[in-house]
């Protein structure tokens, strides 16, 4: 079988989101809910990368509260260098940023106060008591995690007590959560879900890569809460996958360390190589527009992820178009020798939810693997542990990724 090729693959890109008032979606610039532009009072300013995790705090609460707004994208420092334009509206660079009307707020906590003195809270506000007690348990669920995730142990031991040190803290988590009468945090979604999101998130992905635990699997209070949230169209929109944290974690936490357990082992192969489908970070039904999804936004920047790549234009473009061919038929097409690498070195360069959403970017790898897998073994250049300019945005002269 010869592969589709661009006109063919054209045809089966019937993809189509309303990004102003539609579901939430990472390549959005402009949010209205059905709701006249004039009343537009908020900017928010965020990563292009669609992964630091207090933008996605302000995001997930604009969203829910469905608060006009718009957005603007930063490139975090990991990623690349930080625009001058946004350093002339926040001098240290920091994100997230808010505007409301024409007053500039940061901190992700100073800015939801900011927004509830202006909308009104999500459920109970920032201040309510028991919200406060929350906010102090994710932070130590947080320094727990960040011990036993990013500390470089000489010892077993030293290993061992990390560990039990997060499980006990893991352990009130559950009890918080056993606590309520729904699913969440308090009797209904509120602030507290939102403010856990970010990092609950990054916990279930890294110590399932780092450390061969798994949150969910082993929580089933945590589990259930993580199935309430995949129920928000809202929080699907911001969602991420185990590659994407498990790849991206390391330069911004200053390290993240694996231990020796097999078990660890057998997930990071699982992660990196597949299969990607069955993994413990989604847990809702795959839509059916997956694949098509995928094919859409490979087509719409195919150019810049053929210039990147690392295998020549001509060989990765043929071999693009045999995976993709793949993706949309199910049908295996042999690509050019020699280009198994440029095909693992997109696969592993796909970011969620920045490039797609979690389904079609499971659907991309598995095809970009099984296509790859004909011709050879070769990987592609190792993804960068200090940093990500691999990822830099401006190579894309976009703000979407892909």
């Amino acid at each position: 079988m010869k592969p589709l090729d661009w006109s063919e693959l054209e045809s089966l890109a019937d993809f189509d989101i309303d990004y102003v008032n539609g579901p939430t979606n990472a390549q959005s610039r402009l949010r209205l809910f059905g709701q006249p532009i004039e009343q537009v009072r908020v900017t928010l300013y965020r990563d292009h990368h669609a992964w630091c995790p207090y933008c996605q705090k302000v995001w997930l609460w604009l969203e829910e509260k469905q608060i006009p707004y718009r957005i603007e994208k930063v490139t975090m420092f990991c990623y690349g260098q930080k625009e001058s334009w946004y350093k002339n509206i926040v001098p240290g660079g920091m994100l997230p940023a808010l505007k409301l009307d024409d007053r500039v707020i940061t901190e992700s906590d100073d800015i939801l106060m900011a927004l509830e003195r202006s909308f009104g809270s999500v459920y109970q506000g920032m201040q309510d008591p028991q919200v406060l007690a929350l906010r102090k348990l994710e932070r130590e669920l947080f320094r727990a995690w960040c011990r036993w995730l990013c500390s470089r142990v000489l010892f077993a031991q030293q290993e061992q007590q990390n560990r039990q040190q997060f499980l006990e803290v893991v352990s009130k988590v559950e009890s918080a959560l056993s606590s309520t009468s729904s699913a969440y945090f308090l009797d209904e979604f509120s602030t507290v879900d939102v403010i856990f999101t970010p990092y609950l998130e990054r916990m279930n992905a890294s110590l399932y890569y780092y450390k061969g635990y798994s949150l969910t699997e082993a929580n089933p209070h945590l589990q259930s809460w993580f199935e309430a949230m995949e129920n928000r169209a809202t929080y699907r929109g911001t969602q991420s996958d185990f590659h994407t944290h498990a790849h991206d974690l390391p330069p911004q936490m200053g390290g993240c360390w694996a231990n020796s357990d097999p078990q660890t082992a057998v997930n990071q192969t699982r992660v990196d190589q597949g299969p990607w489908l069955g993994l413990p970070d989604v847990s809702y039904s795959e839509p059916i527009s997956s694949r098509v999804e995928a094919l859409y936004r490979v087509l719409k920047h195919r150019n810049n992820i053929i210039k990147v790549n690392p295998a020549p234009d001509i060989l990765f473009e043929q071999a693009l178009r045999c995976a993709l061919s793949h993706l949309m038929t199910g049908e295996l097409v042999t690509p050019p020798q020699g280009s198994d690498l440029g095909l693992r070195y997109l696969r592993d360069r796909i970011s969620v939810p920045r490039d797609m959403s979690i389904y079609a970017a499971k659907r991309l790898r598995q095809s970009l693997e099984a296509t790859a897998a004909l011709v050879g073994d070769q990987q592609g250049p190792p993804i960068p542990i200090e940093h990500r300019r691999d990822q830099d945005p401006a190579n894309f002269g976009s703000t979407n990724q892909l």
